[in-house]
């Protein structure tokens, strides 16, 4: 049975009414990167879009006291379900709002689906301690960047394949560095993982523009994922020992560098 823990005991930052905050700051690039190429696709920001950025911005944090409340497995944390509450509630009435009052209702229902069955994954991958695992941060990653689908879908009131071909150029980008992050954490990690992933990633946005979805700009971003995953296995020691800021940093730049690529595509040269 779990028990109810108290706060007698806990230093102030663990107080029950002190807010959780995720410290995944490459999960924030990620997020905001994301939106920016949906809104990029959608051509144009309304207050819409603006409250569509909320809507998803309090939907990751909610995912925060949730993973760290089944990490607890045998004790209820109130400041967890407090907040975790809180952030989602934000989302899901914004959410639900969005589904009442919007004409896009038809195309939000299988992102709030895809975000809700990924959330549901991650939580058993956590509590099995199998967060870390390749297919979980996969699915994390690709729900994360559905942020691109809900900006377009709230701006435009529809989906189109322009639209889900960026979610999933986003997707195959961000996922990358779940490849190369793993060369750090794991001794002795095996590249093969990489190069494999690496390989099926480019032959689909390869697919993507053949058939039209992406421009031909939007698909050669994809080649600052390859560039960054060269320039790791070529300089494969000092990645391995290098301080976490600077792999943080070169994570950042090349979205910087991928974001500037898709959104000079999708503004500039569209049509």
């Amino acid at each position: 049975m779990m028990s109810i823990a108290t706060n007698s005991h806990l230093p102030k930052s663990q107080q029950w009414y002190r807010p959780t905050v995720s410290l995944q700051h490459g999960v924030y690039v990620m997020l905001i990167v994301s939106f920016l190429t949906g809104a990029a696709a959608a051509g144009q920001w309304t207050w819409a879009t603006t409250l569509a950025f909320i809507c998803a911005f309090f939907g990751f944090q909610a995912e925060h006291p949730l993973v760290l409340q089944v990490k607890q497995r045998k004790s209820w944390k109130p400041r967890f379900l407090l907040w975790g509450s809180i952030y989602g509630g934000v989302a899901g009435a914004i959410a639900l709002w969005f589904a009442y009052s919007s004409h896009a209702v038809l195309s939000l229902l299988p992102i709030y689906g895809g975000v809700i069955a990924a959330l549901i994954f991650d939580l058993v991958e956590v509590w099995h301690r199998q967060q870390k695992s390749f297919l979980n941060e996969l699915v994390t990653f690709a729900a994360i960047c559905l942020s691109a689908l809900l900006a377009y879908a709230i701006t435009m009131g529809t989906l189109s394949t322009g639209a889900i071909a960026i979610w999933i150029l986003d997707a195959l980008f961000f996922s990358s560095a779940i490849f190369t992050v793993k060369l750090r954490k794991i001794k002795n990690a095996s590249i093969v993982p990489g190069l494999f992933f690496h390989g099926i990633a480019t032959i689909i946005v390869m697919l993507l523009w053949l058939v039209g979805w992406l421009a031909p700009m939007s698909a050669l971003a994809f080649g600052v994922a390859l560039l960054k995953f060269a320039l790791i296995l070529w300089q494969k020691d000092w990645y391995c020992t290098t301080k976490i800021q600077q792999v943080a940093l070169l994570e950042t730049n090349s979205s910087l560098v991928f974001l500037a690529m898709v959104a000079i595509a999708l503004l500039w040269f569209r049509g």
